[in-house]
Order: structure tokens, then sequence, then C-alpha cells
């Protein structure tokens, strides 16, 4: 399996950049499971309270380690590289609210989605790396550690390409499914970000079966399984943010299905707000404009002047 072609910084080759995120990615993914099961972290990393202690030591525990891992690793491997890493770690230090950092590439991480999950000891936490340019994501990597699965998405011009990796390197492509009508379509949905509006619009968009899953980047690889069909982000009171939505949008882009606000609009990141506001649908394609269309009509009667 070839990935598809595309334009990097001076200097990059993709198949290069492709065995170092591989590399980086089980790291991160020894460490995460090592802080999970409150072992001895590898790499020199500090241990850490376990899971079972509760508390945030072992979560602050691990996002630093793997934040520090694969941003090093990144500017270790391409020292010359021009591009910017963010990470949800560093963000509060690198971004001034309303300014977009000025940088044609953007690195954006999000080390340990699934926080709550990680803490519950439900396996369903992800990490998240996407190569970003003019405020569209071109490459995404979504690690689930306990899953031992790396999916990797490729945003091309001729062409996306995504596939699912296990740690020996054995590859297997997306695998979207064939419903088509919404009354048949899989929804995978929050456990723990749920509220009256959500379950309104999906009583308005009258789905078929629901799935409950952690992590952002959990979710969409259910629906890279074919498992699921999508998934909505409603904002209320707190939004989602750039590092929770680029790689898995990467990876589900490039594996030919939607990401998108309800009215249509594309995702942007690095805009100068890392919000990821709105009502926000993830699809395996086939039924998207449908979608959007029905959820846009259902949000102006259940919040009238609500931005989609």
């Amino acid at each position: 399996m070839m990935a598809a072609t595309l334009n990097l910084p001076s200097g990059i080759a993709l198949e290069e950049l492709l065995t170092v995120l591989r590399r980086l990615s089980w790291g991160a993914a020894d460490i995460l499971r090592a802080y999970a099961r409150g072992e001895q972290p590898p790499y020199g990393f500090a241990a850490a309270l376990s899971v079972d202690s509760g508390g945030e030591g072992p979560v602050s525990a691990a996002d630093l380690a793997v934040n520090r891992w694969l941003l090093d690793g990144l500017a270790s491997a391409f020292p010359e590289a021009d591009w910017t890493l963010l990470s949800e770690e560093t963000a509060s230090e690198q971004l001034t609210a309303g300014q977009p950092l000025a940088a044609e590439w953007i690195w954006i991480l999000d080390p340990l989605d699934g926080t709550k999950d990680f803490l519950q000891g439900t396996g369903e936490y992800a990490v998240h790396l996407a190569l970003v340019r003019a405020g569209a994501p071109v490459l995404g990597v979504v690690l689930l550690p306990e899953m031992e699965e790396l999916w990797i998405g490729v945003v091309a011009a001729d062409g996306g390409e995504a596939w699912c990796e296990g740690r020996s390197g054995e590859r297997s492509p997306a695998r979207l499914s064939g419903r088509r009508e919404l009354s048949e379509l899989v929804l995978v949905a929050s456990r723990n970000h749920r509220d009256q509006r959500l379950e309104r619009l999906l009583g308005a968009l009258d789905l078929g079966d629901t799935k409950a899953i952690g992590s952002v980047g959990g979710k969409v690889a259910t629906i890279l399984r074919g498992e699921t069909d999508l998934y909505i982000s409603l904002s209320g009171k707190s939004a989602p943010k750039d590092w929770d939505m680029a790689a898995p949008e990467a990876v589900l882009r490039a594996a030919g299905g939607s990401f998108s606000h309800a009215d249509g609009a594309p995702l942007s990141y690095n805009s100068g707000d890392v919000r990821q506001a709105g009502c926000l649908i993830a699809s395996h394609g086939l039924a998207h404009g449908q979608l959007c269309e029905r959820a846009a009509a259902a949000m102006a009667v259940i919040d009238p002047g609500f931005p989609l």
C-alpha cells in the first residue's frame, strides 16, 4: 500500500516522516500504558501514582511525558524542518487570543485525549497528532494504545489514503460502512459530554443504533472500521479544541469520509481561536449532506440563533 503524494515542507520526505511517526507513536503507547497500570514508564520518565489512586497525578504525569516524548522526538528527528509544534500542554504559553501562529505548517498535538476514560480505566483514550497547513489538516495520526491501533491518514490533492497499522507494521485499509438511510446509521457518542439539546437533536435525526466510546479519536476509529457512521459534537458551555479534532478529521477525510459544521462549512485550525465551537458532524460521507441539512433545521428550532 503506497501513501498518497503529499506536499511537505522543504527537505521532508513522506516515508521518512512516517517512519519517525511510527517510532514515536509506539513509544507514546508504551508510556501511556505504563502510567495507566501504575508501572514505571520507559525512557526515563518519572513514576506516578496509579490510576486507582485517583487525583491528577497520573494524568498530569502521562500528559507531560507523552507531550515531551513527541515534541522532543519530532524536533530531534527534523531539526531544520520549517514547522511549528503546538500542543494542548504548551498552548497557554504559545498562543495569544485572536492571533493565529505565524507559521505555514503546524503540528497540533493532544498527548492524551479521553482523560476521564484514562482515569476510569476503560482503555478508550488516544493520542492525536496532525500536521496542518493553511488552516486544514493534511496528515493525521490517531493512536489507540490499548487496542494497539495506529491510524494514519494522508490528505492529498491526488486522493487521500487512510490505514491502520499494528505494532509489527501490518496494515489494513479503512473500511467505511455502506449504510445510507438515516434510520440505519449508527451513531457513536460520548458517555461524558451529553446535554438536553444534543438529545433533542439526535431525536430529530431519527438515527439507528448508538454506541458509546471515549475520545474523539476512538469515536472516529469506529467510523473508520465501519462499526458506526457518524459522530456529532454540539458545543455548550465548553467546546472541543483544535487538538481534539485535527488528527481525527485528517484520518477520516483521507479515508473518504466527511467532517464539517452542520451548515457545511469546513473546520478551520490556527484561526486565532482554538475552540471548535458549533454543531460539528463527522461521518462516513454517504449521507453527510442530508445529515447536515436535517441537523441545521433541527438546531434552528432547538436553539434559535445557535452558530452552527
